[in-house]
């Protein structure tokens, strides 16, 4: 296989995920938003580095828990204890880092100056605003969207 085949196969593993998790359309949407809103704030190379580093484990740990999921489910649609138990622990894997990444993204956005700057522009420049919030509808259309295909 070629390398840039390889890249396609892992490009559609993560199409998929999007069009058929809606946790991962959220960790998508959230982590778009992250980085428009991280633009306000004086953030350090290291908080950069931090912030790439949680989206791209939150949403890798997502990326997993679908695969086990998908896994699980071509296996077995009976219902067996150990099937239970790696589902349910994929999914508490992917609820810890999500949690962590909270925490993380509570500590790196919770200052006044960046929150009165990210406040000021969008009050000072409505057009903008209008544009964050038709986003923000439509970022949430696209999270509570129905699948696209069936697993």
């Amino acid at each position: 296989m070629s390398f840039l085949r390889s890249f396609g196969f892992a490009f559609r593993g993560i199409l998929h995920c999007i069009k058929n998790e809606r946790n991962m359309r959220f960790h998508t949407v959230a982590a778009l938003y992250v980085l428009i809103f991280a633009r306000f704030f004086d953030f350090s190379k290291e908080d950069y580095i931090l912030l790439f580093l949680t989206i791209g484990g939150v949403i890798s740990a997502e990326l997993f828990n679908t695969a086990i999921e998908d896994l699980c489910d071509r296996v077995s649609k009976e219902h067996h204890p150990l099937i239970k138990s790696a589902k349910d622990c994929a999914a508490g894997a992917v609820l810890v880092l999500a949690i962590f990444a909270a925490v993380t993204g509570i500590v790196l956005f919770w200052n006044i100056n960046g929150l009165l700057l990210m406040y000021n522009f969008y009050i000072t420049h409505p057009v903008n605003f209008l544009l964050l919030t038709v986003s923000a509808v439509l970022s949430i259309l696209f999270i509570i969207g129905k699948r696209k295909d069936v697993k």
